[in-house]
């Protein structure tokens, strides 16, 4: 069942988006259409082909547990990885 998205202000909407899933509200959300230049969609695309898969084994408490922060993050659990893996990159480097 859908809930109702509340009213807020700034502060306080960080706070209840860190603390909720998103898609409880999921038929509070309409569709929008975004518009980007040529330019912006070929970059998008070509920063996609240039991911390469790979195979990397965890142990299953790790998956799960990298999937409930996706989540309360709203993210896909994969984008997490990689976002963790380029922060740790950065600061190493």
């Amino acid at each position: 069942m859908s809930k109702k998205i509340p009213e807020f202000k700034t502060e306080e909407e960080a706070r209840f988006w860190d603390e909720h899933d998103s898609t409880e509200f999921i038929t509070d959300l309409e569709p929008v259409d975004i518009k980007v230049s040529p330019e912006l969609e070929n970059e998008i695309l070509n920063k996609r082909e240039l991911k390469k898969p790979i195979t990397l084994r965890l142990e299953p408490y790790q998956i799960e547990a990298v999937k409930k922060i996706a989540v309360k993050r709203g993210l896909p659990y994969q984008t997490l990885i990689r976002m963790w893996i380029n922060e740790k990159i950065k600061n190493d480097a």
